[in-house]
């Protein structure tokens, strides 16, 4: 039988949140990506390890047993990481890195935070700024690397960059709208209804990209460049907004429900990854913030390709059992 280190993942998630959605925002994935993982792990190990309740879930004895087996399993990925950086003694260092807004909202504390903590000689300076002037300054040396959209990156010739995580797009819109009736909708469709433009990280030229390429235009009511000024308007019925499911929350500031529906045309994903000047050697501390990165969302460790995550289908590391 095998066991794969994101179904163990996930499982711990979902026991220790009791809820399935908390772990999947937690994890940045979707709910369905959870449940799948889950279940295929309850049929490998032949037992149901958690229950559901309306309130969420819970975890049976058998659960119980397996949750614990498994803290130990990821604790000592994570030590294998660390200890592969460290064995030639503590790091220390400055690492220099760009974020744009997204990344710096919704997706690098969290993989910060735990870098900080396994690293505890290394500071990291972060400089939030606009896609282009990152890339200006990776390339004038001024930063060593920049967690970003690499899904805009326009530099390939200077930078080298690599797919940290793939974020869905997908429509947003309150419960009673009408084109929560279905499954699955077209653009066509969503382009007869009021439609909310995010402007932030060039969101908005992302987006008209792939509604040119579908011959329509968005029924635009509103710009704006807050997410959470999106989230209100769409809860409270002004509009739909297309928007990934990294940033994606079920409620508003207000507590209004917000629903997604898949979209059957070509809508790219929102990419975040890693970027670095493409001829510059980086520092051991910078080495070491890449590989954490590269572990800490997509489960590789140093010296190991990178991996492109998606969503709803992440790389799978097995393990024998």
């Amino acid at each position: 039988m095998s066991v794969s280190l994101k179904q163990i993942r996930y499982f711990v998630a979902a026991a220790e949140t009791g809820r399935i959605s908390q772990a999947a925002m937690d994890l940045n994935v979707s709910q369905s990506a959870v449940t799948a993982a889950i279940q295929q792990l309850e049929a490998t190990v032949c037992a149901r390890l958690l229950e559901r309740t309306p309130t969420g879930v819970t975890v049976t004895m058998e659960g119980s047993r397996f949750l614990s087996q498994g803290r130990h399993i990821l604790a000592a990925v994570a030590e294998a990481v660390h200890s592969t950086h460290m064995s030639a003694g503590p790091l220390f260092g400055t690492v220099r890195a760009g974020v744009t807004y997204t990344v710096s909202g919704y997706f690098l504390p969290r993989h910060q935070m735990r870098f900080q903590a396994s690293f505890p000689g290394i500071t990291i300076e972060l400089f939030e700024a606009p896609r282009d002037v990152l890339e200006r300054a990776l390339v004038d040396g001024a930063l060593d690397l920049a967690v970003m959209l690499v899904s805009n990156l326009r530099d390939n010739a200077m930078l080298s960059s690599e797919t940290l995580l793939r974020s869905p797009r997908r429509l947003w819109l309150a419960p009673d709208h009408p084109l929560t009736r279905a499954e699955r909708v077209h653009l066509a469709e969503i382009a007869t209804y009021p439609y909310v433009m995010l402007t932030v990280d060039e969101a908005k030229h992302t987006s008209m990209r792939y509604w040119t390429n579908a011959s329509l235009e968005p029924k635009t009511v509103f710009r704006t460049s807050s997410v959470e000024a999106v989230r209100s308007m769409v809860a409270g019925g002004m509009g739909i907004a297309i928007l990934s499911d990294l940033i994606y929350r079920p409620w508003s500031l207000e507590g209004q429900r917000i629903e997604t529906r898949v979209i059957e045309d070509e809508v790219p994903s929102m990419d975040i990854g890693l970027a670095w000047r493409r001829d510059t050697k980086l520092s051991e501390a910078a080495m070491a913030f890449r590989d954490f990165m590269r572990f800490a969302v997509a489960g590789v460790g140093p010296g190991r390709p990178p991996v492109s995550v998606d969503h709803r289908q992440q790389a799978d590391e097995t393990i024998e059992i």
